[in-house]
């Protein structure tokens, strides 16, 4: 009898030790493998680089955006401006002209283009009481404002092309226009964000 227990001992002792080697075997060796590491691989060489975000945008949020970073990119200068979203895009501003300030605005109907660009077509324009041609007037701002350089005005066309594709934001990411419908308040973009 004395026999038998010893045996159980010395088995239930082996069981242990070989449960004991086990569980320190699986808590040392490492949580990845070469299957998952050339998953992870293949997912970051996968398409060009990029990740793409979708946004979603409303007009008093881009208000708001395309103001400030006028004001911070200090190109509101001598002659003032301001953009505002309504129904359309209506840029407001004033100039001087023999010592009075003369009031302008004029207003764009703006289209997003597959490119991701926009476009701003010129509709009304208003100086002071003067009727002056649209292609003169937008010869004038794009002599005299300070405008990005992604911001190109085309006098003889009457419109205004963005580049967003030149627009430079930090971390390289670049921007997409998707929409751009003002009246229903629809404005989307992808954002492009480099991962390499």
């Amino acid at each position: 009898m004395k026999n038998k227990w010893r045996l159980a001992f010395f088995i239930l002792l082996g069981v242990v030790m070989l449960l004991f080697i086990s569980v320190m075997i699986m808590v040392s060796s490492s949580v990845h493998n070469e299957e998952l590491n050339s998953l992870n691989n293949n997912q970051l060489n996968e398409g060009n680089g990029e990740v793409t975000f979708e946004v979603a945008a409303n007009k008093a949020d881009l208000n708001k955006i395309i103001n400030h970073y006028l004001q911070e990119e200090g190109f509101t200068g001598p002659i003032n401006y301001q953009v505002f979203l309504d129904e359309e895009v209506e840029l407001y501003g004033s100039f001087p002209v023999f010592g009075q300030n003369v009031q302008m605005l004029l207003t764009f109907e703006p289209r997003a283009l597959e490119s991701g660009d926009l476009i701003l077509i010129q509709k009304t324009i208003s100086i002071g009481t003067l009727k002056l041609p649209v292609s003169y007037v937008l010869k004038f701002i794009h002599d005299n404002y300070k405008l990005p350089e992604w911001v190109h005005i085309q006098p003889s066309e009457e419109m205004v092309y963005v580049s967003l594709q030149e627009l430079e934001l930090k971390s390289d990411i670049k921007v997409r226009a998707n929409s751009f419908d003002l009246k229903r308040d629809d404005i989307s973009f992808t954002l492009l964000v480099p991962v390499q």
